[in-house]
């Protein structure tokens, strides 16, 4: 007797979950906005800033940062070749920050007040400062998005337009992220009694611009590597190799700030004391320094599974220091016990998620990737 033997075929095998997250995604988010924030989410008074604040904004802005990172190095420095990666940061970045703003929707109590800092000014707030500030780059990323779709749709008067105001809209641009990826940090000055001493600094301003500038390059560079596999087009692998040599360099900067930091306020004898604390920033540190060890050493940095991994751990250290500032050094003096719940956690799942149909969606049907012939795109 024959026996049928069922194969699954690898795409199948990753659509499924990815069909269970959007579905879990969009269930969640009717619970959500139905029986409000105590039905999904492990918030209390003690604690009410969660996973939505630290993973979906204060992260996600910081990944968002590859677009006026590379609108800058290409148009203010006069940097062309690097044009073949531009649009992807920028699409990474629109995406990213539309990203933030509806999961900013989920975390605010009365998410139809968001358009208060619209009406009602209150210069002395950091937080208005910081809603301002994305609002405006939103909307530069938006008419920079949209040059790529006058392009597609072969709108040459209105592509010509755009090319006219390219510098102008990228110095607004580099202006609004450079303060608001700063006062990021800023938000975190007012709590320096409930904050860990490990995080902790009247340089977090500094520190949180400086990690964005380097998350910035590890991004482009992931983000191409990962197109080029899904999209199978050709890799511009040069230009990698010289984002590395960026990342490595903006890395050792915001390393040096924050140890140097740290010693002269004497709080480094915290990261051995064996708490949660500790253990995370030992975590975040051995990260930051796996990637710049990855690409300090010349034959990894010029491979192009060495480059890939040095910039994913980049990415993971940045998100550690985003998370520890934001979640685990807030735990100790809030004594709450939080921990994400499975609501939160599959949320922002679904919100990634849809972030990343979009992105591919929009580079397979807009001039995202310059034409090019075909290149080698194996390990």
């Amino acid at each position: 007797m024959k026996t049928m033997a069922i194969t699954i075929k690898p795409k199948t095998f990753l659509l499924l979950p990815v069909l269970l997250v959007l579905v879990a995604g969009v269930v969640l988010t009717v619970v959500r906005f139905t029986y409000g924030l105590g039905k999904v989410t492990a918030l209390s008074d003690a604690f009410p800033w969660g996973l939505w604040v630290g993973f979906d904004v204060v992260c996600g802005v910081a990944l968002a940062a590859g677009g006026f990172i590379l609108t800058a190095i290409t148009y203010l420095f006069n940097a062309e070749r690097y044009k073949p990666v531009l649009r992807p940061a920028i699409l990474t970045a629109f995406l990213g920050y539309i990203l933030v703003s509806v999961g900013l929707l989920y975390d605010l109590g009365k998410p139809w007040n968001i358009w208060h800092p619209l009406v009602m000014w209150n210069p002395h707030s950091v937080m208005f400062e910081v809603a301002w500030c994305v609002m405006l780059y939103s909307t530069v990323l938006a008419l920079e998005f949209s040059s790529i779709i006058a392009e597609a749709m072969k709108w040459k008067k209105v592509v010509t337009a755009f090319h006219a105001i390219a510098v102008p809209l990228v110095l607004a641009g580099v202006l609004l992220s450079t303060l608001h990826q700063s006062s990021l940090g800023s938000l975190f000055l007012i709590v320096p009694l409930k904050l860990h001493p490990l995080w902790y600094s009247s340089l977090l301003p500094l520190n949180f611009f400086l990690s964005a500038v380097a998350v910035g390059f590890a991004m482009v560079i992931l983000e191409s590597f990962i197109s080029s596999r899904i999209l199978h087009r050709g890799l511009e692998f040069d230009l990698l190799v010289d984002l590395g040599r960026f990342l490595w360099f903006a890395e050792i900067v915001f390393l040096a700030v924050r140890l140097q930091d740290l010693f002269v306020s004497g709080v480094l004898h915290y990261a051995m004391d064996g708490s949660l604390e500790g253990i995370a920033f030992l975590i975040e540190m051995g990260l930051f320094f796996t990637s710049i060890l990855l690409l300090s050493i010349r034959r990894i940095h010029n491979s192009k599974i060495g480059l890939f991994f040095a910039a994913a751990t980049a990415v993971l250290g940045v998100m550690a220091n985003r998370l520890n500032v934001s979640l685990v050094g807030m735990l100790s003096d809030s004594k709450s016990g939080y921990f994400p719940s499975w609501s939160e956690i599959t949320i922002s799942l679904f919100l990634v998620t849809m972030g990343v149909i979009v992105f591919f969606t929009a580079a397979r049907y807009l001039p995202i990737f310059p034409p090019e012939k075909e290149a080698d795109i194996s390990k």
